[in-house]
């Protein structure tokens, strides 16, 4: 038992012990943590107070610079509104030394104004003595003319005033019917002069280029290869190209029927080139459309170049160049529009040279003219306004715009070059070989001009001659008169000109003969 209390009073004192250094060695742990967390606040006291100091330093660097920069600009500044400063002030002062110079001036001039109009002054003073002079010596002759003549001076006066007034009116008369046909003759020969030396100058061959939809083929066998079985190849040619293959009994031909012309072109092509190939499938069909398309394409992007250097004319947009390719493709009565718009230019420069004026707007104007050919069947509306409307689009001068859309009396003319390029395009579309028309179409016109001549009172007969080019009318000598014939010429020619669509001019002769038949019994 004792043992047993002894062994539990060791272990109670081994374990005071242990807790009491534990004690110990806490508190001494914790005091050692306290002084270096002392030490270490004053440590970061003293960084965090370098650190200000330091950015205190720097910004003040900072501003010191900033200062020494805003001081410099400063008198920069400074030095150049002194400059300009010192501009402006020897600028006034020469205005200034001007203004002296031109008001010393106008002393000198205020001066000598002065002096003539003393000087008039006393010129009018002697011209009232001589006005006054001059009206008692006219009022004596007044009265001496009264005595003389036995009229009074009202009288006098009013039959001397409708004498002159008869003898004024008579003189002026013929003075004007003189100058209106010396103008006349003067203005028509000036003109024929113009035109005449233009048509000398360009001188060309008669249009013959114009689309044909006939397709010549090698043998019988070639027709059947493009038909195809059950017509495939032929439908392919027709889908692909949007025409229309006639193929009828006539051996060896085939005709392509279109409105398009480049479309009907391209199909031309395309078939050339089966033919040539030997391969005719509608796979191949397709890609020979297709390559066909792209090389007209470049074709008629090279005429439209070709065309616009040719009269050596500029910026023009490459939509309407295009566009001029494109009315290589396209005729009017077989006469090509392309080779037609060019001789219009042509036209139209060598006349604006001839006056003295601007050739190559003329020339850009009758090559446009027509532009709006190429999209004709596209746009509604007359093509010299349609014309115009894509010219205006595309950027070109308001000028330009205006003469190609009164080309065709669509709209009144509003600057000269609308007058030549209608002069240019009727030289090109009448002169001999330029056009032809269907047979149907030319006896239309004939009969029409002999119609229109009838519609009129005191027309007995009315026939159409020339090809066209002239309407003789035989009138009533009873029903007419010499005057009422004249205006009758004058009333045909504008019911045709209201009526019918021409190109060059018609001649009007109406002709009033009196014939007096005896018979001798």
């Amino acid at each position: 038992m004792v043992e047993y209390l002894q062994a539990i009073a060791i272990t109670f004192g081994v374990g005071l012990a242990a807790g009491i250094a534990a004690v110990l060695f806490y508190y001494k742990a914790q005091g050692k943590s306290l002084a270096q967390m002392k030490r270490e606040r004053i440590l970061a006291k003293e960084q965090g107070r370098e650190e200000l100091e330091r950015e205190r330093r720097d910004a003040m660097l900072k501003i010191k610079d900033e200062i020494h920069k805003r001081r410099s600009d400063f008198e920069l500044e400074r030095k150049k509104s002194r400059i300009e400063l010192q501009t402006l002030q020897h600028k006034y002062q020469k205005k200034e030394d001007t203004l002296e110079r031109r008001e010393s001036m106008l002393d000198e001039l205020r001066n000598e104004l002065q002096q003539k109009e003393r000087e008039l002054a006393k010129r009018f003073d002697r011209l009232s003595t001589d006005e006054v002079q001059l009206k008692r010596i006219y009022e004596e002759l007044v009265l001496k003319l009264e005595r003389v003549s036995g009229m009074t001076r009202d009288e006098a006066t009013k039959v001397l005033t409708e004498s002159l007034q008869e003898e004024v009116r008579f003189d002026n008369q013929k003075w004007i019917a003189k100058v209106e046909e010396e103008t006349r003759i003067q203005s028509k020969e000036r003109a024929t002069d113009i035109i005449c030396t233009a048509i000398q100058r360009y001188l060309t061959d008669q249009v013959t280029l114009h689309s044909s939809s006939v397709i010549q083929l090698p043998n019988e066998e070639m027709k059947g290869r493009i038909i195809g079985k059950e017509g495939r190849n032929i439908k392919a040619l027709e889908m692909a190209t949007g025409m229309e293959f006639v193929i009828g009994e006539t051996p060896e031909i085939i005709t392509v029927s279109g409105f398009n012309p480049v479309r009907r072109e391209v199909a031309k092509r395309a078939l050339h080139k089966l033919m040539q190939d030997g391969r005719i499938n509608p796979t191949r069909i397709e890609e020979t459309v297709a390559q066909c398309e792209e090389e007209l394409d470049a074709n008629i992007e090279e005429h439209g170049q070709q065309a616009v250097l040719e009269f050596g004319i500029g910026n023009i947009h490459p939509e309407l160049v295009k566009l001029l390719g494109t009315l290589y493709f396209r005729t009017s009565y077989t006469q090509n529009n392309l080779v037609h718009s060019k001789e219009v230019a042509h036209f139209c420069r060598m006349i604006a040279d001839e006056l003295g004026l601007d050739g190559n707007i003329a020339a850009r104007v009758g090559l446009l003219h027509d532009v709006g050919k190429a999209v004709s069947a596209d746009v509604e509306g007359p093509h010299a306004l349609v014309g115009a409307d894509l010219l205006k689009k595309y950027g070109e001068a308001q000028v330009i715009v205006d003469a190609v859309a009164c080309h065709h009396d669509d709209i009144p003319a509003k600057n000269i070059y609308g007058l030549f390029v209608q002069m240019g395009d009727s030289i090109s579309a009448s002169r001999p070989g330029a056009r032809k028309e269907t047979l149907s179409t030319y006896i239309k016109r004939l009969e029409q001009l002999e119609d229109i001549s009838k519609g009129f009172d005191g027309v007995k007969k009315a026939y159409a001659l020339q090809a066209g080019r002239e309407i003789r009318v035989i009138v009533d000598d009873i029903a007419l008169d010499d005057e009422k014939t004249a205006m009758l010429a004058r009333d045909i020619a504008n019911r045709i000109e209201e009526t019918i669509n021409f190109p060059g001019q018609i001649k009007v002769n109406v002709i009033r003969e009196k014939r007096i038949i005896e018979y001798a019994k």
